[in-house]
């Protein structure tokens, strides 16, 4: 594979464009790889991508104006690359082969308005997006199912995420105005219609980098799957920590260790915080809500350690804030943005001081912005 950086030759003419949008998690972090239940949506901020068939064979053409760079593939030869972003595109293609031969020469360019790093999941909407329009385009018969399922493994086999499927489902299965309640063990999911009003979601990025998230991500995978072991050496029929309950897991303290215990009571506690976020959000307790993510990020500050300064100033700020009902962190963690929920009224004074107070702490320039429950993955041309 050929990847050089050049200036943007995209062609005006193409057979289709495809919408791929970043997702918020509302609350349910690290839950999904523990089988265990998220709530997520798609919001405006997306991917777009623009296909054309190029009548040859077995060569592919990948353009991205966010890197400037394109990237000629043999799609009789895919293999990794070094370069990240290209793992992401190759490890679709490479999934995809292992289902159908229909996939001939094609070209694709791409422009994101995600911001970089920002946990917003730019990756899961690049492979979902990227595996939507190759599908339509090849009529390759994929349901949206099939699309989750082979972008999440892309993810792990290419890119070395072994991520859960969250982030993926909310790409293609979100639906505007709602959250979805998801089961990550059987994928049974509903639509939770979310009233927020006169309260708006504000992100505030903190601008710090996931220079730590693939291999702490991965490293609490494996402290999680090492508590189930423990706990599956008591209770036989323990496969997940989905299954565990708190009197379970105190029960087998002793043998896990502090970090373990700690992995393992996060992730318990999370799975019901997400449950009573449902019914919350379907009593119209709006404070309810607030006051579950407060103390969802307690637990990804304490137990499940994948906070940084930075987010943690950041929702500090916002509890003593009467206009901000809740706040925590969201994504993989060590960076990103803090998710607030914030009276309307107050949005912008409450983005004026919050930008103030973290450029003096940190001389990092804040960025804000609004989201809203939107679609998922769509074809618009």
């Amino acid at each position: 594979m050929d990847v050089t950086p050049r200036m943007n030759t995209e062609r005006k003419d193409y057979e289709l464009i495809v919408k791929s949008p970043g997702r918020i998690n509302l609350i349910g972090e690290h839950t999904d790889y523990n089988m265990g239940y998220v709530m997520p949506t798609a919001i405006e901020k997306n991917i777009t991508f623009k296909f054309r068939k190029n009548q040859k064979k077995k060569i592919a053409r990948v353009y991205s104006s966010d890197y400037g760079a394109e990237a000629i593939i043999d799609l009789n030869k895919i293999v990794p690359s070094s370069l990240e972003w290209e793992n992401y595109i190759l490890g679709v293609l490479h999934e995809i082969s292992l289902l159908s031969d229909m996939v001939e020469g094609f070209e694709c360019s791409l422009k994101s308005n995600l911001p970089s790093g920002s946990g917003l999941s730019s990756s899961a909407a690049l492979e979902c997006g990227f595996a939507f329009g190759l599908n339509e385009l090849f009529n390759l018969g994929l349901t949206k199912l099939d699309i989750i399922k082979l972008s999440q493994r892309a993810e792990h086999n290419y890119v070395g995420t072994q991520c859960g499927i969250m982030d993926q489902f909310a790409s293609v299965m979100s639906e505007m105005g709602n959250v979805l309640l998801l089961d990550c063990r059987s994928l049974d999911f509903v639509q939770i219609p979310i009233q927020l009003h006169p309260y708006k979601i504000i992100m505030l990025n903190t601008k710090v980098s996931h220079n730590l998230a693939t291999s702490e991500y991965n490293t609490r995978k494996r402290e999680c799957e090492e508590g189930v072991a423990i706990l599956n050496q008591m209770y036989p029929k323990v496969n997940t920590l989905r299954e565990v309950t708190p009197m379970m897991l105190e029960s087998c303290k002793a043998k896990m260790g502090d970090t373990i215990f700690k992995r393992c009571s996060f992730v318990i506690a999370e799975n019901k915080r997400v449950l009573e976020t449902a019914d919350a959000l379907k009593n119209n307790d709006i404070h309810k809500v607030g006051q579950l993510l407060y103390q969802a990020h307690e637990g990804i500050k304490n137990l499940y350690k994948v906070s940084c300064v930075e987010s943690d100033f950041l929702v500090e700020f916002s509890k003593k804030n009467p206009a901000v009902l809740g706040a925590r962190q969201t994504g993989g963690g060590f960076g990103g943005c803090t998710l607030n929920i914030v009276h309307e009224d107050e949005v912008e004074n409450f983005v004026k001081d919050a930008s103030e107070l973290y450029f003096q702490e940190f001389e990092i320039e804040l960025e804000a912005f609004g989201v809203a429950p939107s679609n998922g993955t769509r074809i618009i041309y």
